[in-house]
């Protein structure tokens, strides 16, 4: 809760009315943010978006999980705060119809505060935040490129006061020259002493004149060095957004809004314009000072072109894909010829000496072009591929095992385009992060995992594309967690014993109990050699998972109802002293994308054992969802450690519908587990029977077409 810990320091220097602005009471008191900053900010808050419905289910399960965490908070503090927690719980039942405003409040809530933490200090009653509704208008200068203005402002004031001083000067010395013309040779006293006074005069003017343009140089030389400053500041942010945009792949939080960048860079130009006008008007050449504004001028034009909208990072040939290439310096542009941008795919060694790339392409794109147009309303120019493709591709020669699937490409955006106020156009160029090209569906997964691992592993500033063959264990784990957490759309993490498990499968070690954190995991191990007994390898396995989780069971896992990744023998451990019905579920670790139910049951000689059921793929839960086959099982009673089943599990079963045969008789579908379903109907063995494991079978009651299909397998 290191954000908490800032902000309440400084709570007592800031007004009453942004307070209560920021912590309003009668939606979200400080007294939630108060009790509750651990909690609030370990949760990602960032994915919610207003206008995205289908979040509406995880924003219910963060609201749920508030009140809760405030009822149970209420419970462990003095009377007083337990009587205020619990009513601000109970009023917190107002967001019961809108659970996604309350996760966009929280959101909100959290970035105003990071926006009071950027603050400078010395800013006296920061503005209140309804003017603002983002963190770019709200301080859209940096201090350094507020000083850096200043400094310009007055580089522009002592010419002007200089202009006038020479006027003036001018003007003098035309009254000393007449004065002296008009001296009788005989002299009077009274002229000598006014040309002598005009004189002391002149020679005041000019020293002011000498000294003043010695400053104003000096300002000048002052303002090229911040300028040079503000602009590698700006520059290494946009390496910043680049990198966290890269990183977004593997579920890391994004702010994807450029418009505070866009900002930076249309001051800094205007900067530039401004003290090249300065150098001009100085009356004599200074070459070091134009020199640098010419190449931080250039500069900035190369570096303002962003990729807004990254392409695909795995794209399928013959297929249509997007993407938008935005320049930030785009109301700059000059007037007239239209700014047309080509795209072209590239290959990694390409990618690593851009300068020499040629106008052929290692494989054939179509509808490669796009105009740069500008949008008045959302001041953006961007240049929009909508329906790229690429035709054909030539791949390099691979080295040993590497597989088509492991070769790296990119985009390659360019174009020339002419600045206002600039005579020479400039070519610009920026590549898309780096992509894998496919000519079948079946090669997705292992692009896929060549994506992921470039993603998670690389460095920032590297050489294209290069990345470690190998990381220790504690890396990859967070790139599992994150990419998953991210993927399901869920707050609920992989815990310790998930992490165990998933490094005993990697490392094909069960019986080792030891911390993994350390241990290098290869990207052979996890995507190159399969597993030990299986045909699929560890990526395979997991990402099948993900995709169940993420389809079927999000609210499962989120509600904290599924124990997900765990060996056999930690699951033996656990539940080896439970009583006859207890069961969680578990994640399939002998095929990709299943869930199976492990629960305890009486063996023979009068003891217990544990029952593993057939796992449940996607098929099955299309068929029939996880929550009703739970309800189905009789054998099953209590979720571990002791949760009643149809306590936990009621919202998710599906109540019975109504009716409407037309004269047929009506039939139900339900779930059998072993003896079960042989006692209903007279079926051969299942196949599936294997390991001393029952096995689930569907049946349907009064249905002789399933019937007769099962006799006939």
């Amino acid at each position: 809760m290191a954000q908490w810990t800032q902000i309440s320091q400084m709570l007592h220097r800031l007004p009453d009315d942004t307070i209560i602005n920021l912590y309003p009471p009668s939606t979200f008191p400080i007294e939630i943010r108060h009790f509750l900053a651990e909690w609030i900010e370990s949760q990602r808050w960032d994915i919610f978006v207003p206008e995205n419905v289908e979040q509406t289910s995880l924003a219910q399960d963060r609201l749920d999980q508030t009140i809760s965490m405030l009822q149970l908070v209420a419970q462990q503090n003095n009377v007083v705060d337990r009587m205020k927690l619990m009513q601000i719980s109970k009023n917190m039942d107002m967001f019961q119809q809108e659970p996604l405003q309350f996760a966009v409040m929280v959101r909100d809530m959290l970035t105003k505060e990071m926006v009071l933490l950027n603050t400078p200090a010395q800013m006296p009653n920061p503005p209140q935040f309804q003017q603002y509704p983002n963190r770019e208008s709200l301080f859209p200068n940096t201090p350094d490129v507020d000083h850096l203005v200043l400094k310009v402002i007055e580089v522009q004031d002592i010419r002007q006061k200089m202009h006038q001083l020479q006027e003036e000067l001018n003007w003098e010395r035309q009254n000393y020259e007449g004065l002296q013309g008009s001296i009788p040779q005989n002299g009077l006293d009274q002229t000598q002493s006014e040309i002598q006074k005009l004189q002391n005069h002149i020679q005041q003017l000019e020293y002011n004149v000498k000294t003043m343009a010695k400053k104003r140089f000096q300002l000048l030389k002052e303002c090229v060095d911040c300028l040079d400053q503000c602009q590698t500041r700006l520059i290494s942010r946009l390496k910043e957004w680049r990198w966290e945009q890269h990183k977004a792949t593997i579920g890391h939080p994004f702010d994807e809004s450029l418009n505070l960048l866009q900002t930076r860079c249309e001051q800094l130009l205007g900067v530039n314009g401004k003290l090249r006008q300065e150098l001009m008007l100085m009356g004599k050449p200074m070459p070091e000072l134009q020199e640098r504004l010419g190449k931080l001028l250039q500069v900035l034009i190369q570096s303002s072109l962003v990729v807004d909208r990254q392409p695909p990072q795995v794209i399928k040939t013959q297929s249509k894909f997007s993407t938008t290439v935005r320049y930030l310096l785009g109301e700059k542009v000059a007037p007239g010829k239209p700014v047309v941008l080509k795209a072209q795919i590239i290959n990694e060694l390409q990618a690593r000496n851009l300068a020499s790339v040629s106008g052929d392409n290692v494989g054939e794109l179509i509808n490669n072009t796009a105009i740069l147009e500008h949008n008045t309303s959302s001041k953006s120019t961007c240049a929009t591929f909508r329906n790229m493709s690429i035709k054909k591709i030539k791949r390099a020669d691979r080295k040993g095992s590497e597989s088509v699937t492991e070769e790296k490409f990119a985009l390659l955006f360019s174009t020339e385009i002419t600045i206002t106020g600039c005579d020479t156009p400039y070519r610009i160029q920026m590549i898309s992060l780096p992509l894998v090209v496919i000519v079948h569906g079946s090669q997705d997964h292992n692009a896929l995992a060549t994506i992921i691992w470039d993603c998670a592993f690389s460095e920032p500033d590297r050489v294209p594309f290069m990345v470690s063959e190998r990381v220790p264990w504690r890396m990859m784990y967070s790139t599992l967690n994150s990419k998953f957490t991210s993927e399901v759309s869920t707050l609920h993490n992989l815990d310790s014993y998930n992490q165990h498990f998933l490094a005993q499968k990697i490392f094909d070690k069960p019986d080792f109990n030891d911390d993994f954190s350390n241990i290098m995991v290869t990207w052979a191990q996890f995507n190159k050699e399969v597993l030990p007994g299986r045909p699929f390898t560890f990526w395979q396995w997991f990402e099948g998972v993900m995709e169940l989780t993420k389809r079927h069971l999000r609210e499962y896992w989120s509600a904290g109802l599924i124990f997900g990744f765990i060996g056999k023998q930690h699951l033996h451990l656990i539940l080896k002293d439970r009583p006859n019905g207890t069961f969680l579920l578990r994640f399939s670790d002998s095929e990709i994308g299943g869930i199976t139910i492990a629960y305890v049951d009486a063996s023979e000689n009068g003891g217990q054992k544990i029952q593993n059921i057939q796992p449940f793929t996607k098929r099955d839960l299309e068929i029939r969802s996880l929550g009703d086959r739970i309800r189905d099982i009789n054998h099953i009673t209590y979720l571990y450690p002791e949760f009643p089943k149809h306590d936990v599990f009621r919202k998710f079963f599906t109540e019975p519908q109504a009716l409407h045969t037309g004269g047929y008789i009506p039939v139900s579908l339900q779930t059998k587990v072993g003896t079960e379903a042989s006692s209903d109907i007279p079926l051969p063995e299942s196949p599936h029977s294997v390991g001393g494991f029952t096995t689930s079978s569907e049946a349907m009651d009064l249905d002789i077409d399933k019937i007769l299909e099962s006799l006939n397998q």
